[in-house]
């Protein structure tokens, strides 16, 4: 038995630390935390300061066992959970479960699975920081308390099924996806004519170069025409020529957020996904902590990097920087996301090879020279009118850290000027070039375009709201809650005017555009945008951005030990509660209604509203004699932009396409989607099928197909009691209504030949002793 216990977050990361340990340690895995808050009552002791209770999960039972026995076996035990607060608060309670003491266990710390840090470490222990453990304490009880006392808010304040819940940080996220998307329809695009001219003009191989000059802008077609018009017959002369000499310079090394970012830019990666695959890359011992604001980096990595450049580049690449934070509250003594060794240029892993790439590539970058161009600015007189025209260009004199990578930019973040530098062939003040065409281009202005993962990780950076930690669990989250979807726009075709001015004569064309696509953007749903509004109107104070970032900073305040936990807490309590009682006994229910009209027929209202199941249309009342119609929106609508064309069009549902077999076949959509039914019998339509426009010829092979399927499924059918038995993957089993039963091993081979009486004692038997897994609603807790 080794003398040391060595205990660690992640199997992965055990065995890679092991291997570098050797003997005298043995690395076991706690699998993360192994204590969390109560369920029942919320876990928090709000008469008794605060007192979290905390319980042993279930299904980390076996994991603390074998932790306490594998203790007790061993001379000491060393805590190496994570370095930020997370971890250290998994050492803490790997403390309390396993009767360490904080004072003298000995708790080590690493940026990376290397042997020379972990030997360092080893070497240097130190002990539990309760500060870091009081802080992420008091995140956790502060957004226990918001989630417990505002979900039962909501679920009382709206029609709806009790699967509504609200987050501190979560609800800030989703009001600014909200705010952004009320903006955008709210839009109104307005149009200008941008004027550009081509040239001609010989480079220094005396071949003709073709480039481009622009001219101002018009907000009237008309005023647009005049000034072609006013240069019909003009000459084109070089005024002046400005060469500057301009530098790029190589952005900071990644942190946690432009790491995301990023990832999601260059590579098309969720947020999520990036965290998982830099885990992996840790964990391995092939990145630095993934978890980090920091851009540091220390000498003996600035070192390898200077190695790196030298080798691959030659000594004139190599520009030695350091960079500051920006974020104030960002630990200095952690690094940057970096690789662990530069001279690995790539890992073996598919999974990772991308983003370690990525990683390497900019962490090389870092350190290299800038890169060196020089911009041209040429101005072109016209001879009819003394208006002038400006062309630019742009030579890379040096690549320097271009050579290696360019950082990419949000949507919002490139401007008309970064499309309009080309390259332009030598030109000298009072040459003439050739004339070939002017065009005045009816240009639309856009708003801002939708967040994606990555610039909402930026602007929730910006605001201060959220850690390294915390920016993929919120953004992962407010999507599994349903008030947020990310999904591609479709676009929409534009016309749009071209006047054109070529050999003297001005024409006119219209072409057409596809504006308004977008990729992998976030949308609030009509559930999402009702619950932001409500709280909004209820909970100023959790909503605003400015209150979220100062609670951030008071959690900064607790971990470096200026403030007591228990007191931010309650400092924080007490207005919220007081705002959770007045709003459950004063605040109106959430309606989320919007009226589009009347119904031509029954002259009753049409209401755009959320349903229970969703949002949907309704016309008529629940208080009318007549009970009302209802029709589900489609993915794609929402209740704030439908039509009452668009919303009376969803009322064709039920459609009858006709029959097949003597049969009618009707599609409609349900709880659980658009579907087909016929002779009894209901198909799921898919999503690749439009219930709206989907025709018989369509449906009659699917209806086929799916029946046959079926059929192949089919064992045999108790149809007066409306029992199925069916073959499952795992074998034959029972079907009744929506509910599955499996049968016994003993009958599975004689499953066609069983007796209803059989069937309906096998399901009594089943329903008396439900397996483990369905019985997991009420799993036994153990405290600690």
């Amino acid at each position: 038995m080794a003398k040391n216990l060595l205990i660690v977050e992640s199997p992965a990361k055990a065995k890679t630390i092991e291997k570098i340990l050797g003997s005298d340690f043995e690395v076991k895995s706690c699998y993360g935390h192994i204590r969390d808050l109560e369920k029942d009552d919320m876990g928090i002791d709000l008469k008794n300061n605060y007192s979290p209770r905390y319980i042993i999960p279930e299904d980390k039972e076996k994991v603390v066992k074998e932790l306490k026995s594998t203790a007790k076996k061993s001379d000491e035990v060393w805590l190496a959970t994570d370095e930020d607060r997370e971890g250290e608060a998994i050492s803490w309670h790997l403390c309390e479960v396993l009767g360490l003491d904080p004072k003298t266990t000995k708790r080590i710390v690493f940026h990376e699975i290397t042997k020379p840090a972990i030997e360092a470490a080893v070497r240097t222990p130190r002990l539990l920081d309760m500060n870091l453990v009081n802080a992420q304490q008091a995140r956790r009880v502060l957004d226990r308390i918001v989630g417990f006392e505002l979900s039962p808010v909501l679920w009382r304040k709206m029609s709806m099924r009790n699967s509504l819940s609200a987050g501190r940080v979560q609800s800030v996220a989703v009001r600014l996806i909200a705010e952004r998307e009320r903006e955008i329809n709210a839009f109104k695009a307005e149009s200008t004519f941008k004027l550009e001219a081509w040239f001609s003009a010989h480079d220094t191989a005396k071949r003709p170069v073709t480039f481009k000059a622009e001219g101002g802008k018009y907000k009237q077609a008309q005023d647009a025409e005049a000034f072609l018009k006013s240069c019909i017959g003009a000459t084109y002369t070089v005024k002046d020529i400005q060469v500057k000499p301009t530098k790029k310079t190589p952005s900071a090394p990644f942190t946690t957020s432009t790491l995301q970012q990023e990832a999601s830019r260059k590579l098309g990666y969720s947020v999520s996904k990036t965290m998982l695959l830099a885990q992996k890359l840790y964990e391995s011992g092939k990145i630095t902590y993934m978890r980090t604001d920091s851009v540091n980096l220390s000498e003996t990595a600035m070192e390898d990097i200077k190695k790196a450049i030298e080798k691959g580049y030659g000594n004139r690449f190599i520009q030695v920087r350091k960079y500051k934070n920006k974020n104030e509250s960002a630990q200095e003594a952690h690094e940057a996301i970096r690789p662990t060794y530069m001279d690995e240029t790539s890992v073996d892993d598919s999974d990772t090879r991308r983003l370690y790439e990525l990683i390497w590539k900019r962490t090389m970058a870092s350190q290299m020279a800038d890169a060196e161009l020089e911009k041209t600015i040429a101005k072109i007189d016209i001879s009819t009118n003394k208006e002038t025209l400006t062309a630019q260009g742009e030579v890379l004199k040096f690549e320097g850290f271009l050579k290696v990578y360019m950082e990419d930019r949000d949507e919002e973040d490139i401007t008309e000027e970064d499309d309009a530098e080309g390259m332009l062939p030598p030109l000298v003040v009072g040459q003439e070039p050739a004339f070939k065409e002017m065009k005045a281009t009816e240009r639309f202005s856009r708003p801002s375009p939708r967040y994606t993962e990555a610039s909402l990780v930026k602007k929730l950076e910006e605001l201060g709201i959220g850690r390294p930690s915390t920016y993929a669990p919120t953004i992962s989250t407010v999507q599994k809650r349903g008030y947020v979807e990310r999904r591609d726009k479709e676009g929409v075709k534009r016309d749009y005017r071209v006047l054109l001015l070529a050999k003297d004569k001005i024409s006119s064309e219209t072409h057409q555009e596809n504006t308004g696509a977008e990729k992998a953007k976030l949308f609030p749903t009509d559930l999402g945008l009702v619950v932001t509004d409500f709280l909004n109107q209820h909970f100023t104070e959790i909503m605003d951005y400015g209150f979220t970032a100062k609670i951030e900073g008071e959690f900064d305040e607790v971990a470096g030990g200026q403030q007591k936990w228990t007191k931010m807490i309650d400092e924080f309590y007490n207005p919220f509660h007081k705002d959770v009682e007045n709003t459950l006994e004063n605040a109106e229910r959430i309606k989320g209604e919007r009226e589009l009209g009347l119904d031509p027929v029954s002259g009753k209202k049409v209401v755009a509203r959320m349903g229970r199941f969703g949002p949907m249309v309704q016309i008529g009342d629940v208080s009318d004699e007549e009970k009302p119609r209802f029709a589900k929106l489609k993915n794609t609508q929402s209740i704030e932009t439908i039509s009452y064309d668009e919303a009376m069009d969803l009322f064709r549902l039920p459609r009858n396409l006709g029959q097949f077999e003597d049969t009618d076949v009707v599609v409609n959509i349900g709880r659980f989607g658009p579907y087909v039914a016929h002779d009894k019998l209901f198909y799921s339509l898919g999503k690749e099928l439009d219930p709206y426009s989907v025709t018989l010829e369509e449906m009659i092979p699917l209806i086929t197909e799916k029946r046959q399927a079926k059929q192949e499924r089919t064992i045999k059918v108790f149809e007066k009691e409306k029992i199925q038995l069916l073959r499952g993957p795992y074998g034959p089993y029972i079907k009744i209504g929506l509910r599955n039963f499996r049968l016994p091993k003993e009958a599975q081979e004689r499953a066609a030949d069983l007796t209803i009486e059989e069937v309906k004692a096998f399901v009594e038997e089943a329903k008396a002793n439900p397996p483990k897994k369905a019985a997991k609603s009420a799993p036994k807790k153990k405290k600690a």
